[in-house]
């Protein structure tokens, strides 16, 4: 315990101990640095094991791959439920057979913000956990009921449930899910079933139905329907989304997002205007003013495109200081030409401190897609280049829209 006395105080303010490098501990931690370094143990994950709300033990990963270590303590207090729970089974043998299997529910039930045991064949239920926010919205207190009292009707019950939590557009679906009359069916050859919808009070919640058992028959018996909160999950879910689809430096859309957008809306057939954008002479914005600056620069045109664009409008960043917008329904030049006029108008009031005054030039190219022949990215991205290739001919910022013989 004088080695590992530090874990126990860092678990008893509810956190894990997470060394992503044992060569930071050394100088503190002497002791447990010399016992880790010995077993060749280079980095370490470990969680506290929690029963009856004390602190009984901790198990952890030697060495585990680097990376999220954070979600990797949540997966670990996952098992170390379950490792209490079955503990806690083995220790209530004195129990009905009925009253330890609930106990252990109990354990696991932590994950969750609601847990029920029900018989599928006749209907009755049991509560093994149900939050203080549900039971408000229920305008019930089930924390009267006897520790293992069991109730008639889980139909009526999970019906009230849903339609009280669940937002209207997702309510319809849901009751489907928790009916229990299809459930077997539902769970034929499955570990679980599962359904995410939103809550009007806590956001993303994700219900689940466990099968427990199956009587003499073969037919199921009893099963877990349990409800967690997702909200986290579903922020972190977003923002790797997000991450994967947008160009970080302006927000803009990335190349593989924009690409992938465009190629969608030439398949169905969408008539419109593809442009290619090219800041003039960046290298020498960079050489003379310095890297930073250029980002400045690159940031301040992807803002003006923003501004000047449609919503409906494809904006993104194809690298460097180029740039691509795909406009729907943007079908004649006349029209064309006032989006230009109005674009380099945008441009030239932007105004960077550090370029004294100097102003900022862009070349168009620009290609007009009927939608009758079927067209790929690329075969509208090459007309485009080639109008482009024009432009930069020209002095001030300008526009060129592909023509034949380009």
């Amino acid at each position: 315990m004088d080695i590992i006395k530090w874990w126990y105080d860092t678990f008893s303010k509810g956190e894990s101990i997470i060394i992503a490098d044992i060569e930071d501990i050394k100088e503190e931690h002497r002791m447990p640095y010399d016992m880790l370094k010995a077993q060749n143990v280079r980095n370490v994950v470990v969680c506290p094991l929690r029963y009856k709300d004390e602190i009984s033990g901790f198990f952890g990963v030697d060495n585990p791959p680097k990376g999220d270590y954070r979600g990797l303590t949540i997966f670990l207090d996952m098992i170390g439920t379950l490792l209490i729970s079955l503990l806690k089974l083995r220790n209530s043998f004195i129990k009905s057979n009925k009253e330890a299997r609930l106990s252990s529910y109990t354990s696991l039930s932590k994950i969750y913000t609601s847990m029920h045991l029900v018989d599928v064949q006749t209907k009755k239920y049991h509560i093994v956990k149900m939050t203080d926010q549900i039971m408000e919205c229920l305008g019930k207190d089930f924390k009267k009921m006897g520790e293992y009292e069991i109730r008639d009707d889980f139909c009526g019950h999970v019906r009230e449930i849903v339609e009280k939590m669940c937002i209207e557009s997702q309510l319809q679906e849901s009751l489907e899910f928790v009916d229990i009359n299809t459930l077997e069916e539902r769970l034929l050859g499955e570990k679980s079933i599962t359904h995410e919808f939103i809550d009007k009070k806590s956001g993303w919640c994700r219900s689940r139905f466990i099968p427990v058992d199956y009587d003499e028959n073969g037919r199921l018996l009893h099963v877990l329907f349990c409800t967690e909160c997702i909200e986290e999950e579903k922020k972190r879910e977003n923002w790797l989304i997000y991450l994967a689809k947008t160009d970080l430096m302006t927000g803009l859309c990335n190349r593989g997002s924009g690409e992938k957008r465009i190629t969608e809306l030439l398949k169905e057939k969408t008539k419109g205007l593809l442009c290619l954008i090219d800041c003039d002479k960046f290298k020498s914005i960079n050489d003379t003013y310095g890297h930073s600056v250029g980002d400045k620069v690159i940031i301040a045109v992807a803002k003006t495109l923003q501004k000047t664009c449609r919503d409906s409008d494809v904006v993104m960043r194809l690298g460097g200081d180029e740039f691509a917008i795909f406009m729907p329904k943007m079908l004649e030049q006349t029209v064309a030409e006032k989006f230009f006029e109005r674009l380099f108008e945008n441009i030239r009031q932007i105004d960077i401190i550090e370029m004294r005054g100097k102003s900022i030039e862009i070349s168009l190219g620009a290609c007009f897609y009927d939608g009758y022949e079927d067209i790929s990215f690329d075969q509208l991205y090459r007309k485009a280049d080639r109008a482009m290739y024009q432009s930069k001919k020209q002095k001030g910022c300008s526009a060129v829209i592909y023509g034949e013989g380009m």
